[in-house]
């Protein structure tokens, strides 16, 4: 099959290989068997180009890495215990390189059967192949603490991708949604039929203006960047909110400790690999129940074919920009 890899870490340019490796073979695995997917689409996340430059001093897990955990493709085999009938399948893959070695930058992905989720015909390979680690952490995000219906629930970082897809859960369930972006120009990308009301964090006071929608303060917040925000979070939070917090832009992140604890603040950080799997499960299910039903939808952004895998890494490791950056297969 055609693959890239990388046997060690560094610049994508100097360290991602192009070329043939052999087909890899679906075995019993655990629990219920594996599939082999025939990849069409691979998604590339922050997650997979840290991994590839060493980030935090993390070390080669494996001799070999095939990079990035999701997908979208057919299953074209299955092993023992998996019902055969899924053979012709369009699915969705979570997880194939989640403390695995051989990811989805290859023709051919190997995952246990349940990483990888039936895809409704009406759906697009680039939807599927973009729900994996944004969608499954921005469902913990949303769903971790549970219900939030007729909550208010405040997404920072909206129009990245886990923070778009956290709002769109957030409505999907049933939340009202308030939004903040870090200009006021981005303020014209965000959906109003998702987001009932949206912040610019460079006003002069975006403190009062949440405050001005949720007077109560918000019960639920989605955090991308919990250096910069933690005095905000802890200015708009009502009383037992929970700050759910995926991402922050320093490594020893200060907050403000006694204020968030006379209000009863529920701090949860939030590391996609290690979700527990029924969790990994459910959120692979309401994924694609909301994607069916049109509530989730995934700005298109930039493809790169398998050979310019490294443009593509560096396209992420940059910023990435709005939408879903991609890597196609031959098929």
């Amino acid at each position: 099959m055609l693959a890239s890899w990388y046997d060690a870490q560094g610049p994508a340019a100097e360290v991602l290989h192009v070329g043939e490796l052999p087909d890899p073979v679906p075995g019993p695995g655990p629990g219920p068997g594996e599939v082999r997917v025939r990849v069409t689409v691979s998604g590339v996340n922050p997650g997979d180009t840290k991994k590839r430059r060493g980030w935090l001093g993390s070390s080669m897990p494996y001799p070999r890495v095939i990079p990035h955990s999701d997908a979208a493709g057919i299953i074209d085999a299955v092993g023992g215990q998996v019902d055969a009938r899924r053979v012709g399948q369009r699915v969705w893959v979570y997880g194939a390189q989640s403390y695995r070695p051989f990811g989805t930058a290859a023709q051919y992905t190997v995952v246990p059967g349940h990483q990888a989720v039936p895809l409704p015909d009406h759906l697009s390979d680039e939807l599927g192949a973009s729900l994996g680690i944004p969608g499954i952490t921005a469902h913990r995000t949303v769903f971790a603490d549970g219900p939030v219906d007729g909550q208010l629930v405040l997404v920072h970082g909206v129009l990245g991708g886990v923070g778009s897809l956290a709002a769109q859960l957030a409505h999907w369930a049933g939340a009202t949604v308030i939004a903040t972006v870090r200009r006021t120009a981005d303020l014209d990308h965000v959906d109003p039929a998702v987001v009932s009301h949206a912040v610019a964090l460079d006003t002069g006071d975006p403190t009062a203006a949440i405050r001005s929608y949720a007077p109560r303060g918000v019960d639920r917040i989605i955090e991308v960047a919990l250096s910069d925000n933690a005095d905000l979070d802890n200015a708009v939070a009502a009383q037992g909110a929970v700050i759910a917090a995926y991402a922050t832009r320093s490594d020893r992140t200060e907050i403000p400790f006694w204020p968030l604890l006379f209000n009863n603040v529920t701090l949860r950080l939030l590391g996609s690999d290690d979700f527990p799997a029924e969790a990994k499960r459910q959120a692979a299910r309401d994924l694609t129940s909301a994607a069916a039903v049109g509530a989730l939808t995934v700005a298109a952004g930039d493809r790169y074919p398998l050979d310019d895998i490294a443009k593509a890494h560096d396209h992420v490791d940059t910023g990435g920009g709005h939408g879903r950056t991609l890597v196609t297969l031959p098929y």
